[in-house]
């Protein structure tokens, strides 16, 4: 069983605007290092997969720019969706693709937008998951983020009975445990019960499964899905693959792969992840990466602060920004739009950007 890599491309990063725009959406964008954060989760890769066993699933309108970041891949390594329909399709869309040239093909999916480290530990894990997938061919493998704050952002994972297998039971390998159930994003006192149990794991939204047993839980637990996926992948060699595309994938309703098939599949399995992992969701993750001042305060671009704590200045270096008696803000410049929040209240950035659409000021979007 060959080991293909799955990358989902297709979100828009609104909480991090204005940096993130629609044509330059999160994963494209360079927050952390030196590369966007779609050529970091390629690099992270090495030698798990060839290029021509990586697919990266998007929007059809950001595929010139991913082929513009990532020249090394093939053409037909980037995949456009004709419009947003969640997790679960993407996932669906991208396994018929994979299956058609590899029946037996192991999965690897992933976001396009998280920083892990190391790729060592993250190559091991993936490998790992392709050991418990080759012993059980409709298991279904995710991994765990033992959480370090009772966070009210993420899906949560309760684990059950620790899984005793072959591939379990090797050496330096991690932990993994039979999913007992999945929790929707908690409120703050249900998520400190979570991480005072000590069985609950943040969903890190990465999975490795096989081609065909996805599709088999995409075909019993949403027949309609399926169906009209499985007329795509029919019409994959016609002059009339792009008019069948859109049209199906249209009339197909948006819903993620944890509400499509995670909360009904039966053999889950959760591997308690070995890496560093940061799901960078918004403004307050690059105080998490990136070093700090002797004053807290988180700094890319060219900065002068007097009296300022705690701040998060996203600027260039050709622009200067200069701040004056600020605590715990976030100020992002860019050549046409400047964004000054309190950092406790980032979550309203989606509402801003809401509400400039609603304003008709697309340009700035």
């Amino acid at each position: 069983m060959a080991l293909h890599a799955v990358i989902m491309a297709g979100g828009s990063g609104t909480r991090f605007w204005p940096l993130s725009r629609s044509a330059q959406p999160k994963q494209l964008l360079t927050l952390v290092g030196n590369r966007t954060m779609i050529q970091s989760t390629v690099d992270r890769l090495g030698d798990l997969v060839t290029p021509e066993r990586l697919l990266i699933v998007t929007g059809e309108r950001l595929v010139p720019a991913i082929a513009e970041q990532l020249p090394e891949l093939p053409a037909r390594a980037i995949l456009g969706e004709p419009c947003r329909r969640d997790t679960a399709p993407c996932i669906g869309l991208a396994a018929f693709q994979v299956i058609r040239d590899d029946p037996d093909a192991i999965m690897a999916v992933m976001p396009s937008d998280h920083v892990i480290q190391t790729a060592e530990d993250f190559q091991q894990a993936i490998r790992f998951a392709a050991k418990l997938v080759e012993e059980a061919p409709q298991r279904i493998v995710t991994f765990g983020i033992r959480p370090t704050y009772p966070a009210e952002s993420f899906g949560y994972i309760e684990r059950g009975e620790r899984l005793k297998t072959g591939a379990a039971g090797a050496n330096n390998c991690p932990a993994a445990y039979q999913v007992r159930r999945f929790r929707e994003k908690p409120k703050v006192e249900t998520a400190r019960e979570y991480v005072a149990a000590g069985s609950f794991y943040w969903n890190a939204g990465i999975f490795v499964w096989r081609a065909a047993a996805i599709l088999d839980a995409l075909k019993k637990y949403e027949p309609e899905m399926h169906g009209r996926l499985a007329k795509i992948a029919a019409a994959s060699d016609t002059t009339d693959f792009l008019q069948v595309f859109r049209k199906e994938f249209e009339a197909i309703t948006g819903k993620s792969i944890d509400y499509a098939v995670m909360e009904h599949a039966e053999d889950i399995v959760v591997v308690e992840a070995p890496f560093r992992w940061d799901d960078v969701g918004s403004w307050q993750a690059i105080a998490r990466l990136q070093p700090q001042d002797a004053d807290g305060n988180t700094v890319v671009g060219k900065h002068l602060g007097l009296r300022t704590e705690k701040a998060i200045v996203r600027s260039s270096d050709d622009h200067l920004v200069v701040t004056l008696g600020l605590k715990n803000c976030i100020v992002v410049h860019t050549p046409d739009a400047t964004l000054v929040a309190n950092r406790d209240d980032e979550e309203s950035v989606r509402q801003l950007v809401q509400l400039i659409e609603e304003l008709g000021w697309g340009k700035y979007l």
